[in-house]
């Protein structure tokens, strides 16, 4: 390349006039010299080009693939997760099943053939856990043995006397409603639309039939949503609400209330007699309920206290302490005092000038901390009062805590809920002493009686 560039220069200084000088044209090193350091100065820029091209080839890559990553970072988000689904349900001998599809949420439905009943859960719905709701339904002959149909009906777990009422069966001339029935269908341009009457579904290629949606199994209690406060039963097409022993269903058809009552708040206060050195108040707020204990609908006898109870009673037997040291006399249902001192009998001294009985009955999982009972003196006698839990009360350190609210006034507390059915007690021990020197202790047996509801 450089000879061919001496040659176009050569070339140029004999095409120059005549009478030109000869100074004008350089001389061949000169132009060697020149060319080389031209050539030298374009090889420096073709190597900072491709250091800057690859350079910009690596950035591009490093763009391009971040980009990409980006992209299917978001196409991966926006990409829905597979459906959670349940196995295939196993279907019951002389039976068919409406539903093929077997995701959460959905539904499958049993019919029996000809001349079978259903025993068992008609419909049966994919939960969560991907397992299905209630348990494998059969199909039992209409023919069956009263035998078989007894030991069938022996085998049903029983309830307790608490237990809800059944509803009164239906009249024998009034035929039970059928749980499958046939679907409204329209026809219109080709096309077939069929719809059923609520509380029934259409499930299944099947849409000539519509079966009953079991709105208990649906909506299950303790879950969102839940149809009754306290127990579902499903009917053809509905379902009702019944409420445990002691109460009666609201006007909302699905809550629990006391009888006769709307629910209001209860409050108790005792305040110390003419002369007496202490006394209690009760603050806790409970929703009524039906009070069998002053209604006389109890069977408890002269010498138990009836305390009234969420949805039913208890029968209390309230017994002095027996005691080495000292004797107590009842001077009413629900307290004992001591019996006077020998003088200079120290070990009488210190026992309990008196102990009171008092009953709670509170819901199940109620919201706690929670003021449960005040105790206060009516007057001070010594300069120093304290509270405290005692005896039975120091078990229940987990679930109680005395605290001062006043010079004179001592607080139980609930400190955590307590889940029923449960019976819990708290000791609680006002001391009053003058100078170190005890003057009087006095004891208060708190039982609480925790409903297995929460209302």
């Amino acid at each position: 390349m450089m000879m061919k560039m001496l040659g176009v220069l050569a070339v140029i200084c004999a095409l120059q006039p005549p009478g030109a000088s000869s100074q004008d044209c350089p001389s061949n090193q000169e132009l060697r010299t020149s060319l080389r350091q031209v050539e030298k100065m374009l090889a420096t820029h073709e190597v900072s080009y491709q250091k800057s091209l690859r350079s910009l080839r690596k950035k591009l890559g490093a763009l391009h693939n971040s980009t990409a990553a980006l992209a299917s970072r978001k196409t991966s988000k926006n990409l829905p997760p597979p459906p959670a689904s349940c196995p295939r349900p196993e279907l019951p001998a002389h039976s068919r099943r409406l539903g093929r599809v077997f995701n959460v949420g959905h539904e499958v439905h049993f019919l029996c053939n000809p001349g079978y009943e259903l025993i068992g859960p008609r419909t049966r719905v994919c939960l969560e856990s991907s397992k299905w709701s209630g348990q494998k339904p059969m199909c039992r002959p209409f023919n069956s043995s009263t035998s078989s149909s007894s030991s069938s009906s022996s085998s049903l777990p029983s309830f307790s006397p608490r237990s809800p009422p059944a509803p009164p069966p239906l009249p024998p001339s009034t035929p039970p409603l059928p749980a499958v029935r046939p679907s409204h269908c329209t026809y219109f341009l080709g096309s077939t639309r069929c719809s059923c009457e609520g509380g029934f579904t259409i499930s299944g290629r099947d849409n000539s039939l519509c079966t009953d949606l079991d709105e208990c199994e649906v909506f299950p209690l303790g879950q969102p949503g839940r149809l009754c406060m306290h127990r579902c039963i499903n009917t053809p097409g509905s379902f009702h609400c019944v409420c445990p022993a002691g109460y009666n269903l609201a006007d909302d058809a699905h809550s629990c209330k006391g009888q006769g009552s709307p629910g209001s708040a209860v409050a108790g206060v005792v305040r110390p007699a003419c002369g007496e050195v202490w006394g209690w108040e009760l603050t806790v707020f409970l929703s009524a309920d039906v009070d069998e204990c002053e209604h006389k609908g109890h069977n408890c006898s002269q010498e138990e206290v009836c305390v009234n109870t969420y949805g039913g009673f208890q029968c209390e037997r309230v017994e002095c302490p027996r005691l080495t040291n000292a004797t107590y006399i009842k001077t009413s249902p629900v307290r004992c005092d001591k019996n006077p001192c020998v003088v200079g009998d120290a070990a009488c001294a210190q026992e309990p000038n008196s102990v009171s009985f008092h009953f709670l009955p509170l819901v199940s999982n109620m919201s706690a901390p929670r003021v449960l009972f005040r105790v206060s003196a009516a007057r001070l006698l010594g300069d120093t009062l304290r509270f405290d839990l005692a005896g039975e009360g120091l078990r229940g350190r987990g679930f109680f805590s005395v605290q001062h609210s006043g010079r004179q006034t001592g607080t139980l507390l609930l400190t955590r809920p307590v889940a029923g059915p449960a019976r819990l007690q708290a000791d609680v021990e006002m001391t009053e002493t003058e100078r170190q020197n005890l003057l009087g202790r006095y004891l208060t047996k708190v039982v609480l009686l925790v409903s297995p509801y929460d209302f």
